[in-house]
């Protein structure tokens, strides 16, 4: 009795096809990977209250950039790698040659010519001269004088402050002394990032996305 056995079809046909298959389902994989760390890492950022535009800086990119490859990679990074570090590590940031750290309070504006505001391009801009004040117990103080508090016309909101004019600086009516810098010798920033547990995780998922787009036929 003799039993024959034999291959019906193509087989390198079938093979390249089975090839073909498992370089799609890895390359999917890996961009959905890639995909869903970098959201993770944005939302991060956005829940930590650091803002959207810090939450854009992550990017992810896969590897080829055309094309479908058993050997497929992610890459996810941030074009913020030194303010995520910070906040990841919980960095204490200290000022440079033993000055003081300045810290705009609510009452400064957030951009002044078009730049951050500091205490120089504040004094330039406004044409004023910040007063230093020292305090034993908390954080010391640049203040500005001789302000006048200015308000929405429509909602009666506080807007800001601007430098009084000189009718105002005669009468002495509605001038105030307004904080706009806390002055510390350090900061210590909290620990609001958490990259490494995060990526562990979605590489972890590799092996199931593979599986769910290879049967995705």
């Amino acid at each position: 009795m003799r039993l024959k056995a034999a291959l019906e079809g193509n087989l390198d046909a079938y093979l390249k096809k089975e090839l073909l298959m498992g370089e799609r389902a890895v390359t999917k994989a890996v961009r959905q990977a890639t995909s869903g760390l970098k959201q993770s890492m944005r939302s991060q950022v956005v829940a930590s209250g650091l803002g959207p535009r810090l939450a854009r800086t992550w990017r992810g990119d896969v590897y080829p950039r055309r094309g479908e490859s058993l050997k497929a990679a992610g890459l996810v990074y941030t074009k913020a790698q030194k303010i995520m570090e910070g906040f990841e590590e919980g960095q204490v940031i200290r000022a440079k040659d033993g000055f003081w750290l300045a810290i705009p309070t609510p009452n400064a504006p957030k951009r002044v010519m078009g730049k951050r505001v500091t205490p120089g391009n504040l004094e330039k801009a406004r044409g004023m001269r910040l007063q230093f004040v020292y305090r034993k117990r908390g954080p010391s103080l640049l203040v500005a004088q001789n302000m006048r508090a200015s308000y929405s016309r429509k909602t009666g909101e506080l807007r800001g402050f601007r430098k009084a004019s000189q009718r105002a600086l005669k009468t002495g009516n509605g001038l105030s002394s307004v904080v706009m810098f806390w002055l510390v010798p350090q900061v210590k920033l909290p620990k609001l990032i958490r990259f490494e547990p995060e990526a562990i995780k979605w590489h972890s998922r590799l092996p199931e996305f593979v599986l769910r787009h290879w049967r995705d036929r």
